[in-house]
């Protein structure tokens, strides 16, 4: 057994760089990997592209990258409640790629299973298609999509055994399972992290060959992974 395992977060993020092409898991502020996000922080690393289905809002999240303005460009589907995120596109300071939500999970995807391009109706006849190669199948226009190349792909599980397979809960596997395996380096921060062995390979989402380095995260906020409860009439 190969031991993915690193003592914390410091050890997992070794080697990010300015300039450098990074994938967040999570959707908006659900299954983010906070503590990673956190110590991007802390490195000040500049010029960064990332990939995320949006960029939280501004205290929290990437939102927390875009307020140091260490992001140069984002490429997700939507701006969400983050007006510096709208502040930073509409001036011009910050390259933005919106990209329909489906095509940027598959291009993910794509990028994790080795594919280096596929053919999608989404975003025909807008401005997503300009620039990109056109083909009809079976009566459809389709475009060009190339899979994302990145540099590290940083998700969110769970939980996880040291040999890197993971096991994300609920609504927050979304967007961390197709960015698993999708860039040169993938680190998994976990909530619990167990021997190796102990996860039921039944339950197991994305298996450890597609990790590089995992680490158990000290502290999370989850401030949208809460259980909403009444009172019995």
């Amino acid at each position: 057994m190969i031991s993915r395992k690193v003592n914390n977060v410091q050890e997992a993020l070794e080697g990010v760089q300015d300039k450098m092409t990074i994938m967040l898991g999570g959707f908006g502020l659900c299954g983010i990997p906070e503590n990673s996000i956190a110590q991007l922080v802390k490195l000040n690393v500049k010029e960064l592209t990332c990939i995320s289905n949006n960029a939280g809002v501004d205290d929290f999240g990437l939102g927390l990258l875009l307020q140091k303005k260490q992001i140069k460009k984002m490429i997700s589907s939507y701006v969400g409640e983050n007006a510096e995120f709208e502040r930073q596109m509409l001036s011009g300071e910050l390259d933005v790629e919106l990209t329909p939500q489906g095509t940027l999970a598959e291009k993910c995807r794509a990028a994790q299973a080795g594919i280096p391009a596929f053919f999608t109706p989404a975003g025909y006849g807008t401005e997503v298609a300009e620039g990109k190669e056109v083909r009809e199948f079976n009566g459809k226009k389709h475009i060009l999509e190339l899979a994302y190349k990145a540099d590290f792909s940083i998700v969110k599980a769970w939980k996880g055994d040291e040999a890197g397979n993971l096991i994300f809960k609920g609504t927050a596997r979304n967007f961390n399972a197709c960015m698993a395996g999708a860039a040169r380096i993938t680190i998994a921060e976990v909530e619990e992290l167990v021997p190796a062995g102990t996860l039921d390979p039944n339950e197991i989402h994305i298996p450890g060959i597609m990790v590089n380095r995992i680490f158990q995260g000290s502290t999370f906020e989850k401030r949208i992974e809460q259980r909403t409860t009444r009172k019995k009439d």
